[in-house]
């Protein structure tokens, strides 16, 4: 890397480096190899990341957020087909704008889908409020 100034390419997400113990070096390592097999465990290694720094006894250790170590929106993840009603779609696309503005930064639409599902499943009261009005329980008994 010639004309750059000595540690101008290096991560400024990269942990602190390992003491006696050992104890900050591999949650990076876990975190990596757990978002790379595939599924929802990207959302499990963050969730490890954030109880990470408590576990730590007070030392705080950081870990690379899933935007930033993955290689592309698609990284890590299975697709699947999602097909959506057109006020769902015009929903999400309000939505979408909505984060975006919040963030003062672009949203990826795949992120935004994912956190939708994750978030609903953290609430699948109002999911099965939601699959009742579509008709779901209904019993048409003699």
């Amino acid at each position: 890397m010639t004309g750059m100034k000595e540690g101008a390419g290096e991560n400024p997400f990269a942990e602190d480096p390992p003491d006696d113990t050992g104890s900050t070096g591999d949650s990076t390592t876990e975190t990596s190899t757990e978002s790379s097999s595939g599924g929802a465990s990207g959302t499990d290694s963050t969730s490890q990341s954030a109880s990470g720094s408590s576990r730590s006894g007070g030392r705080r250790s950081m870990s690379i957020p899933y935007k930033f170590r993955r290689d592309g929106v698609q990284d890590g993840r299975d697709r699947v087909p999602l097909f959506l009603k057109p006020d769902t779609k015009s929903a999400e696309r309000d939505a979408l704008r909505e984060l975006e503005e919040r963030f003062d930064a672009d949203v990826s639409l795949t992120d935004l889908r994912e956190a939708l599902v994750m978030v609903g499943l953290e609430h699948l009261d109002e999911v099965e409020g939601e699959l009742e009005e579509w008709g779901y329980g209904m019993r048409f008994e003699d």
